[in-house]
């Protein structure tokens, strides 16, 4: 019998006599790993694929190339770039000044959605997330699972501060436990610029003689 799956569209077969008759049997692709269902009963089709649901971490992963999702067409040599994820208008408005005061060149996202595909397009030097971005709990927000899935020697390149209402700014136990390199609360976004001046040092100076021995050996 051959067998199709529906979410990877792998084709395969399987010898008829190992498939128990007149049952329905579950397997799982061997590809992709998504589910099957094989209805051997008398007058049922062949075969009958379950469909994974995709996330839109996947959805934005398998999108075609649009040019008019890029966040910028062209940025100076040298400008560093900034992302902004928060949904509150006055908290992004202080966060957006405080970004270009410091000579970044800003972009905001509107839904997790556009911030996966603007960094689809562009490793930014610095990411302001904050944890309910999008009204998504901590535990399933997709921009943070998108930078945790990074490779480390381009996750390494990007700055990034996790925004919150419980974290204590600056708590380097509770930036590591969230995989980010720095949290800060909400009420303390006043000091934005302070507290980002000194972590951006710290942060730079930690990877120096890292980022210059890769590039001596052709790898940064």
């Amino acid at each position: 019998m051959e067998v199709l799956c529906e979410s990877c569209k792998a084709k395969f077969k399987i010898p008829d006599e190992k498939l128990p008759a007149g049952q329905v049997v579950s397997l799982k692709c061997p590809k992709c790993k998504g589910k099957i269902e094989i209805d051997t009963r008398p007058g049922a089709q062949a075969a009958t694929p379950t469909t994974t649901p995709k996330t839109p971490l996947d959805e934005v992963a398998s999108d075609t190339y649009d040019a008019s999702e890029k966040p910028f067409d062209f940025v100076e040599e040298g400008v560093e770039t900034a992302l902004i994820c928060e949904q509150d208008k006055g908290i992004r408005e202080k966060i957006r000044s405080t970004l270009q005061k410091m000579d970044y060149h800003v972009t905001e996202a509107a839904s997790a959605r556009d911030a996966l595909k603007f960094m689809r397009f562009h490793v930014f030097d610095l990411v302001m997330l904050d944890e309910n971005f999008d009204g998504a709990s901590p535990e399933s927000n997709l921009v943070l699972q998108y930078l945790k899935r990074l490779p480390m020697n381009t996750r390494r390149n990007i700055f990034v501060l996790l925004l919150g209402q419980g974290f204590r700014t600056g708590d380097n136990m509770m930036a590591f436990n969230k995989s980010v390199n720095l949290v800060a609360n909400l009420k303390d976004i006043d000091e934005l610029e302070k507290v980002l001046v000194r972590s951006l040092k710290e942060n730079e100076e930690f990877y120096r003689v890292l980022k210059e021995s890769l590039k001596k050996v052709g790898r940064a």
